[in-house]
Order: structure tokens, then C-alpha cells, then sequence
């Protein structure tokens, strides 16, 4: 009870936060007891609400009386009346705290990262162009990758599975470290550490379930073609310190990783062009270096152009 009254008194704080809200829910579920204490508290508030005005007459009453006669109802006061109070507190702003809150929306612009650290401790890393919404409850830790790609270094709690959904599909994991792109309708997950399930979404008009352990790439194509490969994890988290890891990846796939880093944009002279296949290393550091060492890799040039830079065949 006592416990119980703090937790209400601690909600009704004008710096009450989110953290607060979801420690209370933990604390709710944590024993049968703690929701049942709270429960009483709550009655005993409501009780204490029907009879106020008598309590507060006989409070004046008692307050003119000698002073032996004045410790009981001191007594009642400090065992029964401040839960009451404590509860009483709270009971205004428990409807919002209890209410579904609304999701935290994160995005990145061309060529920024960001790092955010989530209400329970796990941490997104956001790569150029990506925006992606956080949703969490007392059941569930959810997120909508609408569009870019992410890494998620997830805190275990197997109460509250972590569950992010894009291009159709549901990643779910309870405790894990994994990448997720997610561009025009093409998925990649790449697990580092832990194990991470991937299914069709509720509104997905087909697809199997995947149970993907570390160093495993799974990759679904806007088609809807699945493919499941062994890779070095490492590769897919080195973006976050500038270097972008290809192994035969189409040239136009390359090339659109890099307009979202820079201003300049690069155009290919001909379809065929960006098909052309690309194994190697690519420094994010100057646009110009960038384009040098790639002539270096394939055989092709960049010209300027009227949006930035074009793509020849040398």
C-alpha cells in the first residue's frame, strides 16, 4: 500500500515523464500484489472522496479537543488517510498515463546520422534520409521504418517484445543488435548479435517466415523474391563510421547510397550502366575523392551536369 501511494503521489509530479509512465507499468506487472495494492489504494481514495466533508468536520472538531484525545484520529490520519491522500493525487492524470501514447517520430536529412537512445534503454542509429516512428506500451516496443535504414541495438525484456515494421514486413526480437533498410520497397535485415524473426506483415499479400541468426542477410525485393545469405555483420554496421561495404552490388544501387550523403546528385548515362556490378570499400569523406576512387574501381568517369554529376563509360 505503501508503495503503492508513493507511485501515485510520484505520477501526479509536475516533471512527470514517459520514463515514469513506464516504470509504473512495470511496476504494475512485476506481482499480482502491486496491482492489487494499487487497486485498494484507489478504493480507499474514492471511499475517503463519499465522506470528505464529515472527515474534515470532525478534523476541525477534533483540533479544539485536549490534546489526549487528538492522537487517534492523528493515528488514522497517518495510517489510512495519507494512502488515501497519496492516491488521490494521481487519479487525474492516470487516464493519460495509462492511455496508448503517441508515437516519437525521428528523422535524418541527406547526409546526416543520428543516434537515439529509446525510453528503455535500446539505441537507433539513423542513417541519411531515413524517418522512422517509436511506439512503446506496457506490452509492446514497436516501430514503423517508413522509409531508410537503421540500426537497432535492442535492451532485453522478454515482456515487451521489440518489433519493427517495413516494406510489409514484421522484425521481431526480444534482445539483439541487427540493421534494417528499408528503400522503395526493398528490405534488407543483417543480424549482428542475437536472433531476430522476420514475417509478412498483417497487410503483406504473401511471404514465409524467417528466423535469422548472426551473420545472416536476409534481403526481399520489392517483387517479392527473398533471398537468405551468409555475410560479414560487421560490413552491414560499418556505415556508421563512414564506410559504405559492397559485394557485387549494381552500380545504381551504389550510386543512390551516395545521393542521399551528398548535395551533388549523380545521374547514369544509361540503364545498362547501373547494372554494372561493384565490389569494395567507399570512404564517405569528400564527394570528389568519392567519385575519383570509384573511376579507380569500374571503368567510368562523372562529368558535371545540370542536377550535379553524370555517370560515362570511359
Amino acid at each position: 500500500m505503501a508503495a503503492a501511494s508513493a507511485w501515485l503521489a510520484r505520477l501526479q509530479r509536475d516533471d512527470v515523464t514517459e520514463r515514469d509512465g513506464l516504470d509504473f507499468e512495470a511496476w504494475l506487472a512485476a506481482a499480482p500484489a502491486n496491482r492489487s495494492a494499487y487497486q485498494r489504494t484507489l478504493a480507499l481514495w474514492h471511499e475517503f472522496e463519499t465522506c470528505a466533508d464529515g472527515v474534515l468536520a470532525e478534523l476541525a472538531v477534533d483540533a479544539r479537543r485536549p490534546a489526549s484525545r487528538r492522537a487517534p484520529t492523528r493515528r488514522w490520519l497517518v495510517a489510512g488517510g495519507a494512502s488515501a491522500m497519496a492516491a488521490g493525487l494521481a487519479v487525474a492524470v492516470l487516464p493519460s498515463l495509462l492511455a496508448p501514447p503517441e508515437p516519437a517520430t525521428y528523422a535524418t536529412g541527406k547526409g546526416q546520422h543520428r543516434k537515439v537512445t529509446l525510453p528503455d534503454g535500446s539505441v537507433v542509429d539513423l542513417n541519411a534520409e531515413t524517418r522512422l516512428s517509436v511506439s512503446f506500451s506496457r506490452s509492446a516496443r514497436r516501430v514503423e521504418l517508413a522509409d531508410g535504414q537503421a540500426i537497432f541495438d535492442v535492451t532485453h525484456d522478454e515482456r515487451r517484445p521489440f518489433t519493427v515494421e517495413a516494406s510489409g514486413r514484421i522484425v521481431r526480437v526480444v534482445g539483439t543488435q541487427f540493421d534494417v533498410r528499408s528503400r522503395q520497397g526493398d528490405l534488407r535485415v543483417t543480424v549482428a548479435h542475437g536472433k531476430v524473426q522476420v514475417r509478412p506483415s498483417a497487410t503483406a499479400a504473401s511471404g514465409r517466415t524467417f528466423l535469422l541468426t548472426p551473420g545472416q542477410r536476409l534481403e526481399i525485393g520489392r517483387t517479392g523474391v527473398e533471398t537468405l545469405q551468409t555475410v560479414d555483420p560487421q560490413e552491414a554496421l560499418d556505415w556508421r563510421t563512414g564506410r559504405l561495404v559492397y559485394r557485387a552490388e549494381p552500380l545504381a544501387n551504389v550510386v543512390a547510397d551516395l545521393n542521399r550523403q551528398f548535395v551533388e546528385q549523380i545521374e547514369i548515362s544509361d540503364p545498362a550502366l547501373g547494372e554494372m556490378p561493384i565490389t569494395g570499400v567507399i570512404v564517405l569523406d569528400d564527394q570528389a575523392a568519392v567519385m575519383a576512387r570509384l573511376s579507380l574501381m569500374l571503368p567510368i568517369r562523372s562529368v558535371p551536369s545540370q542536377r550535379g554529376l553524370l555517370l560515362l563509360r570511359k
